[in-house]
């Protein structure tokens, strides 16, 4: 099996997502793990779902 692009690490107060290509973080920090976003950033990519899924996970901040 391949390793993935993206993986999520946990970070203090929650999770941030680590890009292995470009050695980098992506995205926010986040409370609950984005298990949704990183099945959509390994998998099929569709843009828009991309970028709805930070949108659903920063509104559930609060």
């Amino acid at each position: 099996m391949a390793r993935r692009r993206y993986v999520a690490r946990g970070a203090d107060g929650g999770y941030r997502i680590w890009d292995n290509r470009a050695c980098r973080w992506w995205g926010d920090l986040y409370e609950l793990c984005p298990d949704e976003l990183l099945n959509e950033l390994n998998g099929a990519r569709d843009h828009a779902k991309i970028t709805a899924l930070p949108r659903k996970y920063r509104a559930q901040k609060g």
